[in-house]
């Protein structure tokens, strides 16, 4: 099947597939739910936009998330001490890794209606790394997030994220059951 890219899906789609993955290669929403009523094109945009977002989760590759997030990307809930913009999804990738290196998020379900995605995504792996000055000890990890992306132009410019720290932490062994 052939379809035009527009100018901003052509630039997106070749910083990725000219460099790192092929859209086949991101990870896929377990369930996805799209409004009937929101333009195709938009939709599609959306979608791979989130789509990138968790695979850069999922892998650490940088350039995922660079093709994902728009120049001027907002985190909207910005944990202290995170910079903001695109430095701040790296260095907590590039931290989380050092706790976690067999990291892996998988997107459980994704919501797109209007310029909205909303991802709920599941993080597993082993904390056999170092995180807050402890080493892990393989425990296994196995927590969830949930993501409202607003997407402009096929990147996301907002997030609001909320994390089961609480759960994480526990299963690290850094907070009490």
């Amino acid at each position: 099947m052939h379809r035009s890219l527009s100018p901003w899906w052509l630039a997106a789609w070749l910083t990725v597939a000219g460099s790192v993955h092929a859209e086949e290669a991101l990870i896929q929403a377990r369930t996805l739910v799209v409004d009937p009523h929101l333009d195709t094109v938009q939709a599609q945009g959306e979608i791979l936009a989130a789509r990138r977002y968790g695979t850069f989760w999922s892998t650490g590759d940088a350039a995922l998330a660079r093709a994902a997030l728009a120049p001027d990307f907002m985190d909207r809930t910005l944990p202290p001490g995170r910079a903001q913009g695109l430095p701040g999804p790296l260095a907590a990738s590039e931290g989380f890794r050092q706790a976690v290196p067999d990291l892996r998020c998988e997107i459980e379900q994704m919501i797109v209606a209007g310029d909205r995605v909303v991802s709920h995504l599941r993080f597993t792996g082993h904390f056999s790394g170092r995180f807050q000055g402890r080493q892990g000890q393989g425990q296994a990890v196995n927590f969830i997030a949930t993501d409202i992306y607003r997407v402009q132009d096929g990147r996301i410019a907002e997030n609001w994220h909320l994390e089961d720290n609480l759960t994480l932490l526990q299963q690290m062994g850094l907070v009490a059951l």
